[in-house]
């Protein structure tokens, strides 16, 4: 009865996300760059969903998909920074429970459907480059509109097992969590019970989500690399390389941090450490995935010149 009635306060009383309150000197200068880096983040992801939309050349699969990554990216993002930039500014740093449970399932839901986006889109870049012949045949609407879904459907899945799981953890009154988000690991320390089927439940989830997904993105990007050296022209070749290294860059940054976090003995990880790295894939790679996919991209330039220059009435020469 002690354990639910703790559980069943804490519960009501909602969690105190410490953050970074031990660097206080600190705080107000990651306020402003996480501020400039949510608004780059908005920005950049808004432009390619309205230009891949807009423009009838981009209406092909590889801008489907980065459409879906922009949307993802931003809502992520706005389901984690409004919350961490608050607790930077203010001195209380309180979350309701509520507020906490919806955090919980919206960003581990989409962080889920984000791992496994990745992967199908490493699928259609292979099939572009070594299939470039019956890259319209393979990749279809109906074949893309279905690897979205299983995309975002696995994510809700894996939510909704993993985050329902936590919750249901008691907290025996512990109220604080030694992070600035509610985020699955972090909240299974706070339990006053044995944590073994939960530590192997995430273990089991992060090995399908995490270790997979990366694992057939390296794989994918080794045969595109076996084509592209067979390329006669080096002009060619840099091009490919280019493109090839920019994208394996934000994978190895999303996936590396990630795994650091969920794949980490839970006693060998650092805390401040831990918190320092989750802003990489919370703040960092939704602002650099739509300069990474477009900055090379001369089609993706060239739409954005002629809807703007369609906005602002004038012509392009």
């Amino acid at each position: 009865m002690g354990m639910v009635r703790n559980t069943s306060e804490s519960n009501l009383a909602g969690f105190i996300l410490l953050g970074f309150s031990d660097y206080p000197q600190l705080q107000k200068v990651l306020f402003v760059l996480i501020s400039i880096l949510y608004l780059l983040t908005i920005l950049g992801n808004t432009t390619i969903i309205l230009v891949s939309r807009l423009e009838p050349k981009l209406h092909m699969p590889m801008y489907f998909f980065l459409s879906h990554l922009s949307f993802l990216d931003l809502c992520f993002t706005s389901s984690v920074i409004p919350q961490l930039l608050v607790n930077l500014w203010e001195p209380m740093k309180t979350i309701t429970y509520g507020g906490c449970a919806v955090q919980l399932y919206v960003s581990h839901a989409l962080g889920s459907t984000e791992c496994v986006l990745l992967a199908v889109m490493s699928y259609d870049r292979y099939v572009a480059v070594c299939r470039p012949l019956r890259y319209t045949v393979l990749m279809h609407p109906c074949l893309c509109m279905a690897l979205a879904s299983v995309a975002w459907l696995s994510g809700i899945a894996t939510t909704l097992v993993q985050s329902t799981l936590t919750l249901q953890l008691p907290f025996c009154g512990h109220r604080q969590v030694d992070h600035f988000i509610c985020e699955v690991p972090v909240l299974i320390k706070l339990a006053c019970v044995d944590t073994t089927f939960n530590q192997a439940e995430l273990f089991v989830a992060s090995i399908l989500f995490l270790i997979v997904p990366v694992s057939f993105i390296l794989v994918s990007y080794g045969f595109i690399a076996h084509a592209v050296l067979r390329i006669k022209s080096a002009t060619g070749r840099q091009k490919a390389f280019g493109t090839c290294s920019s994208h394996l860059t934000v994978v190895v940054i999303f996936y590396g941090t990630i795994i650091f976090m969920y794949l980490q003995p839970a006693k060998s990880t650092s805390r401040d450490q831990g918190k320092f790295v989750s802003l990489f894939y919370t703040v960092v790679t939704p602002m650099l995935n739509p300069l990474i996919y477009t900055l090379r991209n001369k089609e993706v330039k060239g739409a954005l010149k002629k809807v703007l220059a369609k906005a602002l009435g004038v012509s392009i020469l």
